[in-house]
């Protein structure tokens, strides 16, 4: 066997390993670009070869060095992004190329449970993970999910709620305006930048790998689902709502139209993303649909022992900034600045 290192975005032997492999959307070459257009990092993936130079096994990353520390991240702002590798031959010689660089590596693992074996990793946080299979009829669909949501569907069909595809960055903005307030009046935090989400549509939208799902209430956009697309599955990836607008249930709806879609294009599963384990509202809201559920183990290797206190410090200090600049006296143009400013440093 032979390692190589490679850009994912560009190079054939990475495109011709994640056709080949049970690979998710944040192992594509458009995903990893989205990352780097956003936020300036390079993108490099170890591949290991055959004796043929076929790729068997390999993991994409992103080294970087900012106030927080040098770390590599497999990879930043993504629900998970599990090694490409089925056996422990092969995993030692793929990780043993990262670890030589004598730097912090972060995994997020879904379906593999090689790294959580590896006892030079430590299980740091859990997450839970939803998908649905999407193969059963519309109807087994249907009453796969709780009564609940079918009353919430019918009621935003009752009151007229239209869906339909976004069409431009005009709507994909009024999407992130509603992105944005979720998460500071909500949530109490920053979002990602407005490039980041038009970096998305570039890569995903225009090439018709992803659409922006919109629902109205008498013409005005009062939600909206984002959804990417990669071999068989579809990707639900951000929902925004109007608070004053979810009376008439159009979040219900937004998923249940996102389903046939799915099943119209032929789509095997839709994939619910991630949730953090306290978020126990959204953690039900996705088990209504009939989903699965597992669970996304995040991984950590430090070789030079604990965070050091200059990192602890800058930890506290960038809580300190998001408390600060989602305070509801805050206005919106400034809070979305500090997300471009400051939502690299959340990795």
């Amino acid at each position: 066997m032979n390692i190589v290192r490679v850009d994912p975005r560009t190079d054939p032997v990475w495109q011709m390993l994640v056709d080949r492999t049970p690979s998710s959307v944040f192992h594509s070459p458009a995903w990893i670009q989205v990352l780097t257009d956003t936020y300036g990092w390079e993108a490099h993936a170890y591949v290991v070869l055959d004796a043929h130079g076929e790729p068997q096994a390999g993991i994409p990353f992103c080294r970087i060095a900012d106030m927080m520390g040098e770390r590599i991240l497999a990879l930043p702002f993504s629900d998970y992004c599990d090694p490409l590798v089925a056996d422990q031959q092969c995993w030692h010689f793929l990780i043993d190329g990262l670890l030589s660089e004598r730097c912090p590596i972060n995994l997020r693992c879904l379906h593999n449970s090689l790294p959580l074996a590896d006892e030079r990793f430590t299980v740091v946080k859990q997450a839970k993970w939803h998908g649905l299979d999407l193969t059963p009829d519309l109807d087994g669909l249907w009453h796969g999910m709780e009564a609940s949501t079918h009353r919430a569907i019918r009621k935003s069909q009752r009151e007229g709620l239209v869906v339909r595809l976004a069409n431009s960055e005009v709507e994909l903005r009024a999407f992130f305006e509603m992105h944005l307030k979720i998460r500071k009046y909500k949530l109490g935090l920053l979002a990602q930048p407005f490039h980041f989400f038009q970096n998305i549509w570039r890569h995903f939208v225009d090439t018709q790998h992803g659409f922006l799902l919109l629902a109205l209430y008498q013409d005005k956009i009062v939600a909206g689902d984002f959804f990417l697309e990669w071999k068989d599955t579809l990707y639900y990836k951000f929902n925004a709502s109007l608070p004053a607008d979810l009376s008439h249930r159009p979040n219900d709806l937004l998923i249940w139209e996102g389903i046939q879609r799915g099943k119209t294009r032929g789509f095997d599963a839709l994939d619910f993303g991630l949730s953090d384990i306290d978020q126990e509202g959204l953690v039900r809201y996705k088990r209504k649909f009939g989903t699965e559920e597992k669970t996304i183990s995040f991984l950590r290797t430090k070789p030079n022992g604990l965070p050091t206190l200059a990192e602890k410090l800058t930890r506290d200090l960038l809580a300190q900034l998001t408390h600060r600049f989602t305070d509801r006296l805050v206005p919106d143009p400034v809070t979305e600045r500090a997300g471009e400013d400051l939502y690299r440093l959340f990795t």
